[in-house]
């Protein structure tokens, strides 16, 4: 099984701006949401925690690492979409024509960016080798974690448009018999006290 984390907040979440490579640290919430995602896996039998490079991510991931004894495994796939000209730029500074064709094509790229497609394979590659009998925690970004729901169910990009993927939530992928995956959980927050849900 596949523990799919969010990192926690940063300012950028919080002011609402799409945030790819940009390396933004978490937030004062953020971190707050990090020892709450630990506490939730303390009782939980925890074999990796594999974290995206970002450093949102890998703090996240290592608050949780360390209430197992655990290092953070590092791995780029699961690494957020690449936005290009777009990185830390507000939603309302898109184009409405530029954010349409996104939405309706998942071979559309922001400019400099990548394309959700290229996303998915590369998740989908982690996801092959991580759903090994293990327990999982990956730690990574919104588009990932949707790109691996998207390939549990066997459907297309589009549909990542129709999900909505909390910071801190927790959606859980397993591996079925035929060696096919499948989705058991979709953006857990129960984990989180209620001043820390956003």
């Amino acid at each position: 099984m596949i523990a799919f984390v969010r990192h926690g907040q940063t300012e950028l979440n919080r002011a609402g701006r799409l945030q790819g490579r940009v390396d933004a640290p978490l937030s004062e919430i953020g971190a707050q949401q990090a020892a709450a995602l630990a506490e939730s896996f303390a009782g939980s039998s925890v074999a990796r925690v594999v974290s995206s490079p970002l450093q949102r991510a890998v703090a996240t991931a290592a608050a949780i690492a360390h209430r197992h004894g655990l290092d953070v495994e590092v791995d780029e796939r699961l690494i957020e979409l690449d936005y290009g000209e777009w990185d830390a730029r507000a939603l309302s500074d898109i184009a409405p024509a530029d954010w349409a064709a996104w939405r309706a094509d998942p071979a559309f790229a922001p400019p400099g960016g990548e394309r959700l497609a290229e996303v998915t394979a590369r998740v989908s590659s982690f996801c092959a080798d991580a759903l090994d009998g293990s327990s999982v925690v990956a730690v990574s970004h919104v588009s990932p974690i949707k790109a691996a729901v998207c390939a549990a169910l066997g459907v297309g990009e589009a549909v990542t448009w129709r999900m909505q993927l909390a910071v801190a939530s927790v959606t859980r992928i397993g591996a079925r018999p035929d060696g096919g995956a499948y989705l058991a959980s979709f953006n857990e927050v129960h984990h989180l006290p209620a001043h820390l849900r956003g």
